[in-house]
């Protein structure tokens, strides 16, 4: 079996076992999810760049020194990890830092197909409002659509990770939604 084919478990595991390719699978795997997430909470290219490395290293030295509980939910403990950092980084600050709206960090390259310039560019400028109104949401509303849109969380792992009800996770989703689609129509958006 591939190594692409084979589940988180089996992954830690081989990496375990003296496979280091293994542990490049799991890192590559999860990336984009892992940064997004940072990115969208801490909205500077430099700082999320910094979380991510810390994230891994941290994720890293766990796995190594045989302290992670595989449970199936590799992808939660990671970005529970990464928000974790990033909460110690607005500590140390004492101060949110301001957004910055680079086009450089667009999910964009996730979605690979042929396009035509034209395409690329209303797909550009409809990410970059979305990040916008996103990031136009209150503190508490915008750490829910970030960890369930970003980081695909389900809304029970939302819950542990902020120490909220689950409940409460639902509630701040509908209120964010509610906000966006207030913002959408106030700025007579047209998302595709």
């Amino acid at each position: 079996m591939l190594y692409t084919e084979k589940s988180d478990a089996e992954l830690i595991g081989a990496y375990l076992g003296g496979r280091e390719r293994a542990l490049e699978i799991l890192i590559h795997r999860y990336k984009d999810k892992v940064y997004t997430s940072i990115y969208m909470i801490v909205k500077d290219k430099y700082i999320a760049e910094d979380i991510f490395q810390e994230t891994f290293l941290k994720v890293v030295k766990t796995i190594r020194d045989g302290r992670y509980a595989e449970q199936g939910k590799f992808l939660p403990w990671v970005v529970r990890v990464a928000h974790n950092l990033c909460m110690d980084h607005f500590r140390r600050t004492s101060a949110q830092m301001p957004i910055t709206l680079s086009d450089g960090n667009d999910i964009s390259h996730l979605f690979v197909c042929e396009e035509t310039a034209g395409d690329r560019i209303e797909r550009m400028q409809t990410h970059k409002s979305i990040r916008q109104l996103v990031e136009a949401l209150p503190e508490d509303q915008r750490e829910v659509v970030v960890l369930r849109m970003y980081a695909d969380l389900s809304f029970k792992e939302i819950s542990e990770l902020t120490g909220v009800s689950i409940n409460t996770a639902l509630g701040r989703m509908r209120y964010a939604l509610i906000n966006m689609r207030k913002m959408i129509s106030a700025k007579q958006l047209v998302l595709r």
